[in-house]
């Protein structure tokens, strides 16, 4: 999917929960798809993008960062329950280990890539349990893309 970038209106103002309704950014085509499910889905009561800030500890530099989960999403269930979401939109690609290459360029930034991906998803895990929550990694299989 070629990149995209720009500014969501949603149709259903009154589910969005974040800071700035006029300012809903999204950063690929696969975000926008995702903020027009949440917008139109009778299921989801409420969401925002990029509200939430999660501390983890990069393991390129050892350095605290500060990781924004692309979206929280309070969900009803089909069994009727209600359960909150912390959702990460990324390539398929990006979701596991790069597989073992020639010491590339390309490479080592798959390196790089998924070291630090995956320290923030630990922490985003972690603190969704804490919270009482789930975290996922929504891909363009997911988005049916």
């Amino acid at each position: 999917m070629a990149l995209q970038q720009g500014r969501f209106i949603p149709t259903n103002p009154k589910k969005y929960i974040g800071n700035n309704i006029k300012d809903i950014r999204f950063r690929s085509g696969w975000e926008r798809s995702a903020m027009v499910f949440f917008d139109k889905n009778p299921n989801v009561l409420e969401w925002a993008s990029e509200c939430v800030v999660i501390p983890y500890i990069s393991p390129v530099d050892g350095k605290k960062h500060r990781y924004f989960p692309d979206f929280l999403v309070k969900l009803r269930k089909k069994d009727g329950t209600i359960k909150t979401h912390l959702y990460e939109v990324k390539p398929y690609k990006q979701t596991k280990p790069p597989e073992s290459k020639r010491k590339t360029k390309r490479y080592l930034y798959e390196v790089y890539t998924w070291g630090v991906n995956s320290a923030k998803w630990q922490a985003a895990m972690q603190y969704a349990e804490h919270m009482g929550w789930e975290f996922n990694i929504l891909t363009e299989h997911d988005l049916g893309l």
